[in-house]
């Protein structure tokens, strides 16, 4: 067998889908007794320090509906991927947890996309 080089290696990644990459890990996995998740321990080392400056986990808190409910429910239904009358019977139960335990900085932007439909919303 011809060996590869490594540029033809990643064109041919390049081609590949997000389902045969997965295949491709979990076979690379199995034939070297190797796992992939050593480097995602790498990158959490930075997620430790900002643990230290404030919450690693909050929870969306929709306070209030506003004048236009009807955007507050599509932002909910696309926050949550809640159906639509799931979506309604959350924004009528307000003041309600639209999300929970997520990263601040996700509830900052699901923040941003409610309070853009007229929503008042808190982070705790």
């Amino acid at each position: 067998m011809a060996k590869l080089t490594i540029e033809e290696i990643v064109a041919s990644l390049e081609e590949m889908t997000v389902l045969e990459l997965n295949d491709l890990v979990k076979a690379v996995e199995e034939k070297f007794g190797v796992t992939a998740a050593a480097p995602v321990a790498v990158a959490a080392a930075p997620a430790e320090e900002e643990v230290a400056k404030g919450p690693s986990e909050v929870s969306l808190i929709l306070k209030a509906v506003g004048a236009s409910k009807v955007q507050v429910i599509k932002a909910v239904q696309a926050i949550t991927g809640l159906g639509l009358m799931d979506a309604k019977k959350l924004v009528d139960a307000a003041p309600s947890p639209i999300k929970e335990h997520i990263s601040p900085v996700e509830a900052e932007e699901h923040k941003k996309a409610l309070v853009a439909a007229g929503a008042e919303v808190e982070i705790k």
